[in-house]
């Protein structure tokens, strides 16, 4: 089951991660999260840098679907005036939405990375299809209140992980 929450990267942000790299590994298409991922939970648009970095996922030929545990008036107040599509009510981690963001793109699971700032819904996601994941370090350092339990068992996890050498990272 630890195996199950462990990213293949992590990163601090979705700005830090290379792009270029990821092309190099075959991938096309990126399924992110939205809240604490692309942006602040309580945020309800994107800001001039996140709109930057949207431009430059395009211009290197990426398909890109938000997809969120969240309801539909939350995601498409985001992501309609970007024109990004989406899946909303996820119900992360299980398999639904991943594989519907996937077909969305038209792509094959090795083609597909899944970017998120959480454990429990991303990470084990992602995994539980066998799609490449990286965990970034939330944008916000306070939730949802559907999100602090998840970020206490979370942490507890992460913990028990670095005692064991699974992972290196520090947040």
């Amino acid at each position: 089951m630890l195996k199950q929450l462990l990213p293949d990267m992590h990163a601090h942000s979705i700005y830090e991660i290379d792009l270029d790299e990821l092309k190099e590994r075959g991938v096309k298409g990126i399924i992110t999260d939205l809240d604490n991922t692309l942006i602040e939970w309580d945020r309800p648009g994107a800001t001039p840098e996140l709109i930057k970095w949207f431009e430059k996922v395009e211009e290197k030929g990426f398909k890109l679907v938000i997809v969120s545990n969240n309801n539909k008036k939350r995601v498409s107040l985001f992501a309609d005036p970007l024109n990004i599509p989406f899946v909303f009510s996820a119900r992360k981690p299980f398999n639904k939405a991943f594989k519907r963001a996937q077909q969305m793109m038209e792509l094959k699971p090795t083609e597909v990375v899944v970017i998120g700032d959480q454990l429990f819904t991303d990470v084990l996601g992602g995994n539980r299809l066998k799609l490449y994941t990286i965990l970034v370090v939330p944008v916000a350092s306070s939730d949802g209140i559907f999100t602090r339990f998840n970020r206490r068992m979370e942490r507890m996890a992460l913990s028990f992980m670095r005692k064991r050498g699974m992972i290196t990272w520090e947040d």
